[in-house]
């Protein structure tokens, strides 16, 4: 064998080695950008399933004083119910969770009208408890979005989205809200 034959054959297996280790790395990449949505989307479940479980309590004690919304009362216990099915899609738990939310800030609006149940310490206590939950769903719902930026970042842009190809990745659904909560709401309705 020749000095430049095997230079050659030197020189393929370093190239080919390259090939392996950056393709290893790629996937790697992708499935661990992929996990990543995973985990951020079970955290921001274990949030959202605080906060229904703070649901009935927050219901029981306002029952106690507001009679005339018991019809808003009536849908937050639906819409929990409905949440807590396991066979609810990604977007469908989005819609639920914007309801909810919405649903549960119009508790406190209303709470201001009675007196006597925004003075009780244990509306209080409910409320600040929901608020620190809403504060960490929201920072839940950051990290998921900065999750599934790097993810869709990486099926998109070369090489990586090769890889993504071969192993049948798709886009992720971003977490949006309905576009009438965008705006802002009309607390002259509310009352």
């Amino acid at each position: 064998m020749s000095v430049n034959s095997i230079l050659l054959t030197t020189l393929g297996l370093i190239i080919l080695i390259i090939f392996l280790w950056y393709t290893v790395r790629l996937y790697n990449y992708l499935i661990g950008s992929k996990n990543a949505i995973n985990y951020s989307l079970s955290s921001l479940d274990a949030l959202l399933k605080k906060r229904h479980d703070l649901i009935p309590n927050l219901v029981k004690t306002v029952k106690r004083y507001m009679h005339h919304e018991a019809s808003l009362l009536r849908q937050i216990t639906e819409l929990r119910t409905m949440a807590a099915t396991e066979d609810i899609s990604i977007h469908d738990r989005m819609v639920l969770d914007s309801e909810m939310a919405r649903l549960t800030k119009n508790i406190v609006l209303y709470a201001e009208n009675y007196p006597t149940l925004y003075a009780s310490d244990n509306f209080l206590q409910l409320q600040a408890s929901l608020n620190e939950v809403e504060e960490q769903i929201s920072a839940s719902r950051r990290a998921l979005s900065a999750s599934i930026t790097d993810y869709n970042n990486a099926i998109q842009m070369f090489p990586t989205n090769i890889m993504a190809y071969l192993m049948g990745y798709k886009e992720f659904e971003w977490y949006s809200i309905p576009e009438d909560e965008r705006q802002s709401p009309d607390v002259e309705r509310l009352f």
